[in-house]
């Protein structure tokens, strides 16, 4: 009986509420007693829903981040996650000097020591930019910069027993080879291709008794300086576009020299 009563009820009500449902208005269509927009084929109570969370978002974004009447346009993304800043003020010419937190995270396995820190110089602009297993380098890649203007830069620290069982915990570039047996081992890992053809020239510094290999490449536009200290492999890699690389060339050379493992 109470079944049959139902049953009833919500005949009665779908039968009232067709009686007084609306006739389509000028310019929309009715289909499945639902109203849509002809020219953008939405249901127009679904774009209802829509603008009232939007508005409902951008008030709230309003009143928490003091932004009134802008919305979601200002906010801002803060800090990246998980990420220990390490950049310094910047100097007299308006560059920074990031080193690497001894905090931050990133040993490549079970087992392996702590990285030892390295440092380098950017232009005041230069922001660190998250880094993807995607990348050229994949997990083994540490950080990545990068500026709009002028171009990008990565790290690779890679452990050296990944390319050979006989050089132990306390490596040097010298050790893994001269620089032309590096840059050909390690430069695919870097640009994505083989490098035979592509080295414009080759050096040979020495900072407070640490060798470094310096290089660059074109095609692409890159400058890679490659050392090696405790049980991994570093390589830094500063590469830009056409016209970045002829307008900023002297200061992406300058970043690329400044790399120091400390």
């Amino acid at each position: 009986m109470g079944t049959i009563g139902h049953t009833i009820c919500c005949l009665s009500w779908k039968s009232n509420q067709q009686m007084v449902q609306p006739a389509p208005k000028k310019g929309l269509s009715s289909r499945k007693n639902i109203y849509v927009d002809e020219e953008s084929e939405e249901p127009l109570g679904l774009l209802n829903r829509r603008a009232a969370i939007v508005s409902g978002v951008s008030l709230l974004s309003s009143v928490a981040f003091g932004f009134p009447g802008e919305g979601l346009a200002l906010v801002k993304q803060g800090p990246l996650a998980g990420r220990i800043p390490g950049l310094s003020e910047p100097d007299e010419q308006g560059w920074r000097t990031y080193r690497r937190p001894d905090e931050k995270s990133g040993g490549h396995g079970v087992g392996w020591s702590p990285i030892i820190p390295y440092a380098f110089s950017v232009p005041q602009d230069w922001e660190e930019v998250p880094v993807s297993i995607a990348d050229l380098g994949g997990t083994e890649i540490d950080l990545r910069f990068g500026s709009p203007k002028e171009g990008r830069l990565f790290v690779i620290v890679a452990p050296v027993r990944r390319f050979s069982d006989d050089i132990g915990d306390d490596a040097t570039i010298e050790r893994i080879g001269p620089p032309e047996k590096v840059i050909n081992a390690f430069g695919p890992e870097v640009i994505g291709e083989n490098v035979e053809g592509k080295v414009l020239s080759s050096e040979v510094a020495e900072y407070s008794g640490r060798r470094y290999y310096q290089f660059e490449l074109e095609p692409p536009h890159v400058l890679i300086t490659a050392t090696a200290a405790g049980n991994r492999l570093y390589l830094f890699s500063v590469t830009a576009n056409g016209l970045q690389w002829k307008r900023h060339y002297k200061d992406l050379k300058k970043i690329a020299d400044s790399f120091r493992v400390i």
